[in-house]
């Protein structure tokens, strides 16, 4: 059952009743992958022009290595973005947060409602260019973030999650039988 206080958008959501994610989401990835990229290139520099001495003969075999590293991850850097956003859905129904996502591992994380602790609306320096954040739900049992929401959307999300706790625990104290103070004094 999709819950119609929801945030949703006919064009954003599929037939399952799964959301999906803005298209900015794949700029914040570029962004984030030409950093990390940039940081293994100066890595590969440094490592290229002050090992020659202590390699010696394993030199040309630790260059190639260093090269071929740098392709695999350029490759994975154009071609997960795309593949993530593709694979990225979430739902949030009365009982349950629902989110799959990932690139060549494939999660599928549920969240029960009655078991979320805290809700917490963050963005970082690239996702803040972009208008984007994330939601990170808390359990006892660990973390779920759903993530590259627009900054409103995700305030939405957060705002329903805890009304959605909001109303569980009400449900649960109105069904709790009250212990009498005679009771309790002995």
């Amino acid at each position: 059952m999709v819950d119609e206080e929801a945030p949703a958008c006919e064009a954003d959501t599929d037939r399952n009743g799964y959301r999906r994610l803005n298209r900015r989401c794949m700029l914040s990835m570029y962004m984030g992958h030409a950093i990390s990229y940039a940081i293994l290139l100066v890595i590969y520099v440094l490592v290229r022009t002050y090992s020659q001495g202590f390699l010696g003969p394993y030199y040309d075999l630790a260059r190639y290595a260093g090269i071929a590293v740098l392709t695999i991850a350029l490759v994975y850097m154009v071609i997960a973005p795309p593949v993530y956003y593709a694979r990225y859905r979430y739902q949030i129904t009365e009982d349950k947060i629902d989110v799959r996502y990932g690139v060549l591992v494939i999660r599928h994380i549920l969240v029960p409602i009655e078991r979320v602790h805290q809700v917490e609306v963050s963005r970082g320096p690239i996702n803040s260019m972009l208008g984007l954040g994330d939601v990170t739900i808390t359990t006892a049992g660990g973390d779920a973030t759903i993530e590259y929401l627009e900054i409103e959307e995700a305030e939405m999300v957060a705002d329903r999650l805890n009304t959605l706790v909001g109303k569980m625990l009400q449900g649960r104290k109105s069904t709790t039988p009250e212990i009498s103070p005679a009771l309790t004094s002995e």
